[in-house]
């Protein structure tokens, strides 16, 4: 009996539409990374792109548990002596880019390396509802009907 490893001609590309509002990121990213790296699919090989395309739409309306809004930092630095800066989750979502947070987890959840880089390219996070991937016909992804966590409790 042999090991089937998938080659890439066999793979086949999904679009998957998921709408992120009242979601809980890091758990809305979890899911994310699994269907980039397509480690959903029976045939995955973690040496090839086995992944769908992940369109994320309503990003700015993704939601923290806890204290996390407030209390998380991002750090970055800037290449310079003592050039460490720091910003925090609320900020973020407040300001002019609020889907970098969504994007930043994924990018977290992903291993380093050529192929994780190939696999993020396939995803699209925007802001708003709006998206300019209709021609690839999406599939919608219920995440909140998932799993009762993936949503905040009031």
């Amino acid at each position: 009996m042999k090991t089937y490893s998938a080659k890439p001609s066999e793979v086949e590309k999904k679009w998957l539409l998921i709408d992120a509002e009242g979601l809980v990121v890091g758990r809305l990213a979890s899911l994310i990374a699994t269907r980039l790296r397509g480690k959903h699919k029976p045939m995955y090989s973690p040496n090839i792109d086995c992944g769908d395309n992940v369109v994320v739409v309503n990003a700015e309306k993704v939601l923290f548990k806890g204290k996390k809004r407030t209390d998380k930092i991002y750090y970055w630095h800037t290449g310079y002596p003592g050039g460490i800066k720091s910003r925090t989750a609320d900020k973020i979502l407040d300001g002019k880019h609020p889907e970098r947070v969504l994007e930043l987890a994924v990018r977290r959840m992903l291993p380093s390396g050529p192929l994780a880089r190939e696999q993020l390219k396939k995803l699209r996070v925007y802001a708003g509802a709006e998206h300019p991937h209709e021609a690839q016909q999406p599939v919608k992804l219920d995440v909140a009907s998932m799993n009762p966590k993936n949503t905040a409790r009031a």
